[in-house]
């Protein structure tokens, strides 16, 4: 490791594609309907080790945070669609 530039040497995680999205919501809790944790169960399954799923409401708005990261920025694209989806069927029930 002589020679090698620190950034080189300390480089500890290749990036990747991250997507963000907020989905407004009217009813309590759609977090806790079981359209949305199937489809984050289906969506984690997808991503396997190769990614993460975060999703989380907003302190201070009628907000859920939908993010994903994956090897791709289509693949995260589609798993927060696809919960977003879920969310928004789930609070039209």
């Amino acid at each position: 490791s002589q020679n090698k530039r620190a950034s080189e040497v300390l480089k500890v995680f290749e990036p990747v594609p991250q997507v963000l999205k907020n989905v407004r919501y009217e009813t309590s809790d759609p977090l806790s309907s079981d359209l949305v944790k199937e489809a984050y169960s289906r969506m984690e399954s997808e991503l396997a080790e190769a990614g993460r799923i975060v999703l989380r409401k907003s302190g201070t708005e009628p907000l859920i945070r939908v993010m994903a990261e994956a090897q791709s920025a289509e693949l995260a694209e589609r798993v927060v669609d696809t919960i977003i989806d879920a969310v928004q069927k789930a609070d039209a029930l």
